[in-house]
């Protein structure tokens, strides 16, 4: 019986994740639960999972939570950081799954290693912001680190059994989002319901602008630099409409090895949790013949600045990913609220990078400090930008 915590349960990948748990409850068993304010979603997880610990994002949430229950339960509910900490270092737990959205999630999953869990990675801005870090903690630790986006997982699937220093490049697909056609002057006047209708994944919302943008494409091109010790040149994307191909690599003598399955969350999450096994009936099964058409275009820089700055900010190192990261956060969070416009996300961005005093990262206060930098200095150029509009 496999033990399990999982960091963002409430979410997209969490609520996938149980549902591949559910399937597979004779070997998998939750434990410890985190989640941010969705207070129903957690009360019925608890309900049907029996828990031994969740947390919330504050105590607030978690008397609601309590409320909700009742006192004739006795799952040990907990909040804020100290809550999350306890759930990612749950004892008795023997895999976190990280998938709390966004900076939020790399405290808690460094905390997670070094109590020597496995980690079914789903939070990518953990190595997008410090990667370092968290590569050479799990090294010291002991502790393996699976991927769980379907592009990585792909990735690590096509790696299997071959030789690293035999990888000539690793080719990351993209949907290309809902924009991928639509006219680049049109693309400054879209709305956020534009935005959040992704063709093919369902996502939650701030994962599903980064896709629009393109930006989700280029944390992931930062994260597979760290994932799989790879010169950032050898990283590249290309557009697959079909969501089919999830990811490919090719090797030195001119041979290409490609993951290809449905779009559904459920199948990379499921290849981590039974690592180095797989899960019978895990997928609906791949029907090519219907697929028929299987398309790749090359990315559209213009149309999607987002990942060429993205790619920017991984090719300079330092602690430029995280400034990135954090000014992307901020300039999203704008975005849903209406305080900006979609193209605007790009020129926060551009104008934080732009700003920033790059340094090299020499310990996780480094990270930290340029996150926060990276928020106050978003913060401030967003307000720009509204004054002009």
């Amino acid at each position: 019986m496999k033990t399990l915590s999982i960091l963002g349960s409430t979410g997209s990948i969490g609520v996938s994740a149980l549902e591949v748990i559910e399937q597979n409850s004779s070997s998998l068993r939750v434990l410890g639960l985190a989640a941010g304010r969705n207070v129903e979603r957690l009360k019925a997880q608890v309900e049907r999972f029996r828990p031994t610990v969740v947390a919330m994002v504050d105590e607030e949430h978690a008397v609601q939570l309590r409320n909700l229950l009742g006192s004739a339960d006795h799952t040990k509910i907990l909040w804020g950081t100290e809550g999350y900490r306890e759930v990612a270092t749950l004892r008795e737990s023997s895999m976190v799954i990280s998938a709390i959205v966004g900076a939020a999630g790399l405290l808690p999953t460094l905390d997670a290693i070094e109590a020597g869990k496995d980690i079914a990675l789903a939070n990518k801005e953990t190595m997008v912001m410090a990667g370092g870090i968290v590569t050479e903690k799990a090294r010291s630790c002991g502790v393996r680190i699976l991927p769980v986006d379907s592009e990585h997982s792909a990735i690590f699937q096509c790696l299997r059994g071959h030789r690293r220093e035999e990888v000539r490049r690793i080719i990351l697909t993209a949907s290309g989002g809902p924009f991928l056609r639509v006219p680049l002057d049109k693309l400054a006047a879209v709305t956020v319901e534009d935005a959040l209708r992704h063709p093919n994944w369902v996502m939650g919302k701030k994962i599903t602008i980064d896709s629009a943008s393109m930006m989700n494409k280029g944390l992931e091109v930062i994260e597979a630099r760290w994932l799989f010790d790879t010169d950032i040149d050898k990283i590249e994307v290309m557009i697959h409409p079909q969501s089919i191909v999830h990811s490919m690599v090719e090797y030195a003598d001119g041979s290409v090895i490609a993951q290809l399955g449905v779009p559904d969350m459920k199948g990379p999450i499921s290849y981590a949790l039974f690592y180095p096994g797989r899960c019978p009936g895990g997928l609906t099964r791949l029907d090519l013949l219907k697929v028929r058409t299987l398309e790749f275009l090359p990315p559209d820089f213009e149309r999607f600045p987002c990942l060429r700055l993205a790619c920017e900010a991984g090719k300079t190192g330092g602690t430029m990913p995280a400034v990135m990261n954090a000014a992307n956060e901020v300039a999203v969070s704008a975005f849903i609220e209406d305080r900006i416009g979609f193209m605007d996300i790009p020129a926060v961005i551009g104008q934080a990078m732009a700003l920033h005093q790059f340094r090299e990262v020499e310990s996780l206060d480094d990270v930290m400090e340029a996150d926060r930098w990276a928020r106050k200095t978003g913060e401030k150029i967003i307000k720009k930008i509204k004054e002009k509009s």
